[in-house]
């Protein structure tokens, strides 16, 4: 499966139809919730589907504005309740919240078993109606998600994809990243690092500095709470631009893509880099090559951590110890001077033979 995601183009009265779907779901997602803790309190074992038949059978009745709306809304609230749940219990997640207005508002929505289709740039949505799109969108789906991002409304769904194999220009390729350079592989090519946090931290602060003194829930706190969160977005997209060519780049063109498995949250954890570190999103380059690499029919290879990718020379295999403030690795051995970032992008790509962990 393959997911997509894209903005609407809506006028006020369908955003104010969003708004109230959204708001349908989250309460009725705090009520399921509320019911499911007191059942477990007097010793039931509460589930999705008995949620359902007493909210339909004794509740939805008491409240006539949930005719105006979708039934399928408050079908999947209790779906997704009773997901987070189950995280819960396999230790994969929190104890379930409950829900509150204006943070991660959305709703799930299905066309009763048929596929709904999207066509083009304007697209018929079960009981939504008719919405535009700023790009034009060709797939056949099961369900929608629509949720609000920073004052805007987005589209989210999933359909079926066939993964092809693309030619490769390279057999081997190693991948190095840092955060001088966000990555370096061993056939020369570098890829700049963004540093989209680092672009507009100042302008972030000042946001954040003018907002102090206004009253919570006025008009013009929430105006700012807007603007802050736009500019988190913006920062966030910035960011997934940057990490999506360079991976879709790896997976497309190279037959084996050999990265070192590395312990961000460790890395995370120190007090000089830990912001740097954080601004080049480590962890989503190897999440999305895991699954890019199957799309495109290459492997991902995935290198120790201990592996001393940049203490080891890459021409004769001596290993010397290398703090961070050295960009250069001159060799005593053989005298060869190389950057640090490319040689250890180089004994990664030799590394092919000592891998701990393969994902493809």
């Amino acid at each position: 499966m393959k997911s997509i995601r894209t903005k609407l183009k809506l006028n006020n009265k369908q955003k104010t139809l969003l708004a109230q779907h959204a708001g349908y779901s989250r309460w009725c997602y705090n009520w399921g919730l509320s019911l499911w803790n007191a059942a477990y309190i007097d010793g039931y074992k509460p589930n999705p589907r008995k949620l359902r038949e007493v909210f339909t059978n004794h509740t939805k009745p008491l409240y006539p504005w949930m005719k105006n709306l979708s039934s399928r809304v408050y079908q999947y609230a209790f779906l997704n309740l009773g997901e987070a749940f189950k995280r819960f219990f396999k230790g994969l997640g929190k104890y379930p919240k409950f829900k509150k207005k204006g943070r991660s508002d959305s709703f799930t929505i299905d066309n009763c078993g048929k596929p709904i289709e999207l066509n083009g740039w304007s697209h018929k949505l079960p009981f939504i109606g008719i919405v535009k799109t700023y790009e034009p969108i060709e797939v056949t789906t099961k369900k929608i998600t629509i949720s609000r991002q920073a004052g805007d409304w987005y589209l989210s769904c999933s359909y079926e994809f066939h993964p092809t194999t693309t030619p490769k220009k390279t057999d081997v390729v190693g991948v190095d990243l840092g955060v001088k350079t966000l990555a370096t592989l061993s056939d020369g090519k570098v890829f700049e690092s963004v540093r989209s946090y680092r672009q507009f931290e100042a302008k972030l602060s000042r946001l954040q500095y003018l907002n102090r003194h206004k009253e919570i829930g006025s008009a013009n706190w929430r105006a700012a709470q807007r603007k802050i969160a736009r500019l988190h977005r913006k920062v966030a997209n910035i960011r997934q631009d940057a990490l999506h060519k360079l991976t879709t780049y790896l997976a497309k063109n190279h037959g084996r893509v050999v990265i070192e498995d590395l312990n961000v949250r460790g890395m995370l954890a120190g007090q000089k880099l830990a912001k740097a570190i954080a601004d080049q999103g480590f962890y989503e380059i190897r999440r999305q090559l895991k699954y890019k690499c199957q799309w495109y029919g290459s492997e991902l290879v995935v290198v120790d951590r201990f592996f001393p990718s940049s203490k080891t020379c890459s021409n004769c295999g001596h290993v010397q110890d290398m703090p961070l403030h050295l960009r250069t690795y001159d060799c005593p051995d053989c005298g060869v001077s190389i950057d640090r970032d490319l040689n250890a992008s180089i004994n990664l790509r030799n590394a092919v033979g000592s891998v701990v962990n393969a994902c493809g």
